[in-house]
């Protein structure tokens, strides 16, 4: 009997990275081919980012050739293109767990790898972090190599310009900047800056006569000349490069830019790479790296956006694998598109209501008011600070801005927040997506500190919808409200309840009385109000009796109707999808230690530690806040007072 061939036998012989180092051009073509095979293989089982690392395989395949990355230091940017990093650093075997509780992360970790140098899951961050790397190196006298590949449209982001400036004053050497330029981040890139490096493609016959020109005019002995045709001849050399390339923007932030170069062409790449060495030893380079999204899965270059991150697929039809479904009862709708369509609902009858996104139009929903009214739509890629002022400025020309921004992604123009909207009482709206514990990417991604970083700021208004109806409420006052307004709500579908028409506003700081008891005061927020029903139901079947308060509002808090309900019940619980350190129930106890009333208390809340990827639902109940942990946790509160 014969055992059979793997499919992927040189991937399979890698015993260390630094095998790669040593193989011919026809060696790291069939690797590439192998990764990619692999790629396609694996995440159809498990799910995960997929184009944007179909579009990086070559180009890592390339860098295992020149560097090694135990001496050598590389950070990818993001980090959701780093899987033929993963595949060929020693993690392939673990790739059946990828993205799942205790398995394989979706990010680079520091932890999970010593080839993972640096953690991100936000963008635009690896120049600065590498930059950093060079410097150390540098201060202790070290010899290695320091690389940031960055792409999918994180070069929009004015952090990533910050640290070029920085590094061409410096005129750091061994330093390589690779742009991934494929034309995207998660939706086409937008902005000047990407017709600065379409420019750039449609002249690269300049880089052909650029070496030329400056050796001819450094060839002319200029001290014989006068001050005048020195002058002249060294105007002409700046004249021919503005000429050919217009800007030179790279160059005049002190970098040798280099390409573009074809990067599914591994050879191709691995010249370049080559040529960058040797150039770096003088000063930062930028290699200008042109790939395409989904290369090598037809489906995922037709469509990169609907296969940038899936759940599995049929690779060989090229289908994603939807969860089966009951016909008869039909989802309801998710949060997020609940909350585009009452915004085109409301921006019919108002033309002051914009919409700002930073490069999530689909995320966000903001796609179905791009669609209706596209001249009030505004996608600023990824440059959420740059979001929040763009929205200040709006508002203080009488617009009323809605800015929709994942949970975790505003945290990036928190200062702006503070500084240029609520110190200001400007009437900006803050739609927060994905708010919560949102399953498979993460610590960088769940939506766990809005709570706590947005109720200290002066003027705004915080709150968050039991269902998506009240999410229509929610945006409705948010946006007529006269000051800095926050929603935030969870990923994932609604509870199906009835959406009313016409859409009313609720009065501000006011929360509901769901139930009543005098047992225990369940006083939830958001996501969490519909399992404190649940839970008071189950209570009650074991002879408890409980109160429930819809607070809705975080700041300000219905301070009146909880201190009633807490002076009536015999201890108090808290429960909301967010960190513990001052959040929801921070405020709650704050009220109550205001009016002096002293109650038992429960904090239900996610504790001061990371959270990691994995089920949603088994996540919860880890962190004490799905139904099972949360009947016992409340049961044994109760059997203490």
């Amino acid at each position: 009997m014969t055992t059979p061939s793997s499919p992927y036998p040189l991937l399979d012989s890698l015993a260390a990275p630094q095998q790669i180092r040593h193989f011919t051009p026809a060696q790291l073509e069939q690797l590439a081919a192998e990764v990619r095979a692999f790629l396609i293989a694996s995440v159809s089982e498990t799910g995960g980012h997929f184009s944007s690392n179909l579009g990086t395989v070559e180009l890592t395949v390339a860098l295992f050739h020149h560097f090694d990355f135990l001496q050598d230091r590389i950070v990818w940017d993001v980090g959701h293109q780093s899987y033929p990093h993963k595949i060929l650093t020693g993690r392939k075997d673990r790739f059946p767990t990828l993205r799942m509780h205790n398995g394989l992360s979706g990010f680079l970790k520091r932890d999970e790898s010593p080839y993972d140098h640096f953690g991100a899951g936000h963008a635009s961050t690896s120049i600065s972090a590498v930059l950093g790397m060079a410097t150390a190196r540098d201060l202790q006298k070290q010899d290695h190599t320091c690389i940031a590949v960055i792409g999918d449209g994180s070069m929009t982001a004015g952090m990533a310009f910050e640290a070029l400036n920085q590094a061409g004053y410096l005129e750091t050497k061994n330093f390589l900047v690779i742009l991934n330029d494929n034309d995207m981040s998660i939706n086409p890139n937008v902005g000047s800056l990407q017709g600065y490096l379409n420019q750039i493609m449609s002249g690269q016959y300049y880089h052909r006569w650029r070496d030329r020109i400056e050796h001819a005019i450094k060839a002319i002995p200029l001290e014989g000349l006068s001050k005048g045709v020195a002058k002249a001849a060294k105007w002409s050399e700046e004249s021919f490069k503005r000429l050919m390339v217009p800007g030179l923007l790279f160059e005049d932030l002190g970098f040798r830019y280099m390409g573009p170069v074809n990067g599914h062409d591994v050879n191709a790449t691995s010249k370049a790479l080559a040529e960058a060495k040797e150039k770096m030893k003088d000063g930062p380079v930028l290699l200008h790296v042109q790939t395409k999204k989904g290369y090598g899965y037809e489906p995922a270059v037709q469509d990169p956006l609907k296969w940038h991150g899936v759940t599995a697929f049929d690779a060989e039809a090229g289908e994603i694998i939807k969860a089966a479904s009951d016909p008869t009862k039909p989802a309801p709708p998710s949060y997020t598109s609940v909350f585009g369509k009452t915004l085109v609902e409301l921006a019919k009858t108002d033309e002051k209501i914009v919409g700002i996104t930073a490069a999530m139009l689909d995320g966000t929903g903001l796609n179905i008011l791009q669609k209706a009214f596209p001249e009030r739509c505004f996608d600023v890629g990824i440059a959420e600070q740059h979001a929040v002022t763009f929205a200040a400025g709006l508002a203080a020309q009488g617009m009323r801005p809605v800015c929709a921004i994942y949970s975790t992604f505003l945290q990036r123009g928190f200062d702006q927040v503070a500084h240029d909207v609520c110190i200001q009482d400007l009437p900006v709206t803050f739609a927060l997506d994905r708010a919560g514990i949102v399953g498979a990417d993460g610590p960088t991604h769940h939506g766990l500190y809005d709570l706590a970083y947005l109720r200290c700021l002066p003027n705004i208004i915080l709150m968050a919808p039991k269902d998506e109806n009240e999410l229509r409420q929610m945006l409705m006052t948010s946006i007529y409200c006269g000051h800095p307004a926050a929603l935030r709500y969870p990923r994932g579908n609604g509870l199906g309840v009835p959406l009313e028409t016409p859409i009313t506003a609720l009065p501000i700081g006011k929360g509901e009385l769901l139930r009543e008891g005098d047992g225990l005061l369940l006083c939830a927020v958001g996501a969490m109000v519909a399992p404190a029903m649940a839970l008071a139901e189950s209570l009650q079947e074991e002879g408890l009796s409980c109160a429930v308060i819809n607070a809705r509002y975080i700041k300000p808090l219905d301070d009146a109707l909880i201190r009633e309900w807490a002076g009536r019940c015999k201890g108090l619980v808290t429960l909301e999808e967010g960190c513990a350190p001052g959040g929801f129930s921070s405020a709650v106890a704050e009220s109550l230690a205001d009016a002096g009333l002293l109650r038992p208390m429960l904090r239900c809340a996610v504790p001061d530690h990371l959270v990691h990827h994995g089920d949603p639902k088994r996540l919860l109940e880890e962190e004490g806040l799905g139904p099972k942990s949360l009947f016992r946790r409340i049961q044994a509160f109760a059997s203490q007072i």
